[in-house]
């Protein structure tokens, strides 16, 4: 409760914007005040001071009032990639360890949570990516599905972190444990990654002391429910960016999901038809419904 109420005053004292996306209209709220505008997204927000550059635009933009609560935006994405980081809490190293030591991979993970170099990989492109209240996929073809909640990083084309969202890296446990080398079949699929509701922009980096949280409901029923904050992640936001940045260009800018610690039990698994709930402090909620490839 502590961390909550923390997180709460320092979103009060530093100002913030919150960016939502629909077909070509962005909504754009701002203490309590709504603007839109169907400027190019892509143009809006790749650039480098996004904060203070809304702030010096926002009587360009016209009133507008709130958007319906139960409204279903996009993902706030165009033209950007979406990359994601493993292993950065070290429950996900103890999960995947377990999910991958009948392949003998095991060992690879605790490597990757204790090595100066971190777990990059690609997720996902705009078209394979969903938003607030969409649907995301569980494969045919695996037997162990989880959602995994993540606070995503968006970046500007010069490396700068300019905003964040709550992320959803949906992952087949059973492939990847099968052998790590299915990575990317585990990972990258259409509709595996969710983003949204919104992007959050904040005139200072996010607080540590934030509070992401997984809740799964099936048939009305509680399935799963955890939290984490993200000050228990082992490396630091801008060390993952240097990373990805390093031998990568990003004209648009790009997306970075930054790992999970909220990992459901071992006898679980995702099913048709689950609402899938991943808050993140001054952020807010994404919804997500599961579904299968017909």
């Amino acid at each position: 409760m502590a961390c909550l109420l923390n997180s709460i005053i320092l979103d009060l004292i530093f100002p913030h914007m919150k960016l939502y996306k629909k077909n070509d209209l962005i909504i754009i709220e701002n203490e309590g005040r709504y603007f839109q505008t169907r400027t190019d997204w892509d143009e809006l927000v790749n650039r480098k001071d996004l904060f203070q550059y809304l702030l010096q635009r926002l009587s360009d933009f016209e009133a507008t009032s709130a958007p319906d609560p139960d409204t279903a935006f996009d993902p706030p994405i165009q033209n950007q990639e979406i990359w994601a980081a493993g292993v950065t809490y070290y429950r996900s190293r103890t999960a995947r360890m377990e999910e991958s030591k009948d392949a003998g991979g095991g060992t690879f993970y605790d490597k990757v949570y204790h090595a100066d170099r971190p777990e990059l990989f690609f997720k996902a492109l705009p078209q394979r990516t969903t938003g607030h209240r969409g649907k995301i996929r569980i494969r045919k073809d695996s037997t162990w599905d989880v959602p995994e909640p993540e606070l995503t990083l968006f970046i500007s084309s010069a490396g700068t972190i300019e905003g964040y969202t709550v992320g959803n890296d949906v992952s087949s446990r059973s492939i990847e444990g099968e052998n790590p080398l299915y990575l990317p079949q585990a990972k990258s699929y259409q509709y595996s990654a969710a983003i949204g509701p919104c992007l959050l922009v904040r005139e200072r980096v996010i607080p540590r002391d934030a509070t992401i949280r997984l809740h799964i409901i099936r048939k009305g029923q509680d399935m799963f429910d955890g939290n984490i904050t993200i000050d228990q992640m082992k490396r630091n936001h801008e060390e993952l960016v240097d990373y990805l940045f390093r031998e990568a260009d990003f004209p648009s800018g790009c997306y970075l999901m930054t790992g999970t610690g909220i990992v459901p039990p071992d006898d679980f698994t995702l099913q048709e038809g689950d609402e899938v709930r991943i808050s993140i402090t001054g952020i807010g909620t994404l919804i997500s419904f599961t579904e299968k490839k017909k």
